[in-house]
C-alpha cells in the first residue's frame, strides 16, 4: 500500500506543482499544531461508496417522502398525449430531436404516408411525453432542498465559532502545520460525495437550460474540494462550501412551491434567495474568499502551479456566478416591472420547452396561411365570377342592339 502511494505522490501529486515551495505531504501528514487529524488523498476513497449510498437514498426519499408530500402540496401533473407507435418517426426522433427541414419533411412524409401536419403533431407528442412531469421535479428539489438545508445548518454551527470564519488571514497561520477537525473532514466528504452522485446521476435528471454550466459547475466544484483537502487548504474551502449552500436550499424551496402552484410563496421566496444569491456569490464570495486565496496567500508563500490551479478553478466559479446573477436579474426585472415572471427564464425549466412553443407557433403559423389562403382563393373566385357575370351582360346587351 505504501508503494502505491509513493509511486502515486511521484507521478501524480507531485509536491512541486501541488504544494507551496519547502513544504512536503510529510510536512502536511506529521507537522500538524496539536496532533489532530492530517489530510491524506487516501481519505477521500470513501467518497465513492458515499455517493452510491447518496443515489440510493435519494430514489428511496423521493419514493417514501418526497412523492407524498407532493400530492399534499397540490402538485399536479399534465395529462399528455401518447403517440401512435411508428417505427420510421420513432427513429427519427431518436436521432434528432430538434423540428425537421423541409427536405426530411418530405422523405418522411414518402416512407410513413402522413401529411406535413400529420408529421409535425406526431413529433410534437412525443417531444411532450419525454418530458419530465412536475412531481419528477418537484421530487428532485425537495432532494436538494433537504440536502442544502442540513449541510448548510451543521456546517454554520460548526464554523462560526472558528477564526477563520470572520478574519480569512487566519486561513493561512500555520499553514501547512494545520489540524483538521472531524466536523471539518466530515463536511469535506459529504458535500464531495453529493456533487459527484450529482454528476452519476446527470443523464436521468431533468435537464435545464443551463446544462452545461451546471456540468462545468459540478466538475470545478469536485476538482477543487479534491485538491484543497489533500493540499490542507481545508479552511478556506469550508469557507467557500459554505458560501454557495447559503442560497442553494432556498432556490431548491422556490421550484418546489413553483410546481405545487403556490405563486405568492414560490415568488417571496425567489426574492429572498435572489437577495442572498447576489450578496453571497458577487460580493462575500469574491471580495473575502477569492480575495484571500490571490492576495493574502502571497503574504505567507511565492506563487506556484497549485496557487494557479486553485484560483483558476475559483474564477471558473465566479464567473458561473455572474452569468447565474444576469440570469437572475434578468427575472427581478420582470417580476418588479412588468408584475410576473416569464417561464422561459426561470433555471429550473427544461431545453425542451422552446422546442414545444415553436412547435405551436409553427402550428399557429400554419392555421393563419391556411386561413389566408381560403381567403385569398375565395376572392379570387369572387373576382372570376364577378369577371363572367360582366362578360354575360355585356354579351345580352349586344344582342338587344343588334336586334
Amino acid at each position: 500500500m505504501n508503494a502505491i502511494e509513493d509511486l502515486v505522490n511521484q507521478w501524480i501529486w507531485q509536491e512541486d506543482f501541488w504544494l507551496p515551495p519547502g513544504v512536503t505531504w510529510k510536512d502536511i501528514a506529521e507537522g500538524t499544531e496539536d496532533g489532530g487529524r492530517h489530510p491524506a488523498p487516501r481519505d477521500l476513497i470513501v467518497c465513492l461508496p458515499l455517493a452510491l449510498s447518496f443515489i440510493a437514498l435519494r430514489f428511496g426519499f423521493e419514493r417514501a417522502v418526497a412523492q407524498p408530500l407532493s400530492r399534499l402540496l397540490g402538485v399536479r401533473d399534465r395529462v399528455r398525449v401518447r403517440v401512435t407507435p411508428t417505427p420510421t418517426l420513432e427513429a427519427f426522433y431518436r436521432r434528432k430531436r430538434s423540428h425537421p427541414s423541409q427536405s426530411e419533411t418530405a422523405v418522411l412524409e414518402k416512407r410513413c404516408g402522413l401529411s406535413q401536419r400529420q408529421i409535425q403533431t406526431w413529433l410534437h407528442h412525443r417531444r411532450n411525453q419525454d418530458r419530465p412531469s412536475n412531481t419528477k421535479k418537484f421530487c428532485e428539489a425537495s432532494w436538494r432542498f433537504v440536502f442544502y438545508l442540513i449541510v448548510f445548518s451543521g456546517s454554520l454551527v460548526s464554523l462560526v465559532n472558528t477564526p477563520w470564519f470572520w478574519d480569512q488571514k487566519e486561513c493561512w497561520r500555520g499553514y501547512p502545520k494545520q489540524a483538521v477537525a472531524e466536523a471539518q473532514y466530515w463536511y469535506y466528504v459529504t458535500e464531495l460525495s453529493f456533487y459527484l452522485s450529482l454528476l452519476l446521476c446527470v443523464s436521468v435528471d431533468t435537464k435545464r437550460k443551463d446544462f452545461k454550466e451546471q456540468i462545468v459547475h459540478h466538475v470545478a466544484t469536485i476538482f477543487l474540494i479534491a485538491f484543497s483537502y489533500c493540499g490542507n487548504f481545508v479552511r478556506v474551502g469550508t469557507l467557500v462550501m459554505l458560501v454557495h449552500d447559503s442560497s442553494d436550499f432556498l432556490l431548491e424551496s422556490a421550484k418546489m412551491f413553483n410546481y405545487a402552484g403556490w405563486r405568492k410563496t414560490c415568488d417571496t421566496l425567489f426574492v429572498i434567495f435572489a437577495a442572498v444569491f447576489l450578496i453571497t456569490r458577487l460580493v462575500v464570495f469574491p471580495c473575502r474568499v477569492v480575495y484571500t486565496t490571490v492576495v493574502d496567500w502571497l503574504d505567507v508563500f511565492p506563487p506556484f502551479p497549485g496557487y494557479y490551479f486553485l484560483n483558476f478553478l475559483l474564477l471558473v466559479l465566479q464567473a458561473l456566478h455572474i452569468f447565474w446573477a444576469w440570469l437572475i436579474l434578468r427575472m427581478v426585472y420582470k417580476f418588479v416591472f412588468i408584475g410576473k415572471v416569464e417561464r422561459d427564464e426561470r433555471s429550473d425549466e427544461e431545453s425542451e420547452v422552446e422546442e414545444d412553443d415553436g412547435g405551436e407557433e409553427q402550428h399557429s403559423w400554419e392555421k393563419k396561411q391556411g386561413a389566408l389562403n381560403s381567403k385569398l382563393s375565395s376572392l379570387a373566385d369572387n373576382c372570376v365570377l364577378n369577371n363572367l357575370t360582366n362578360q354575360r351582360r355585356r354579351m345580352n346587351s349586344r344582342k338587344t342592339k343588334a336586334r
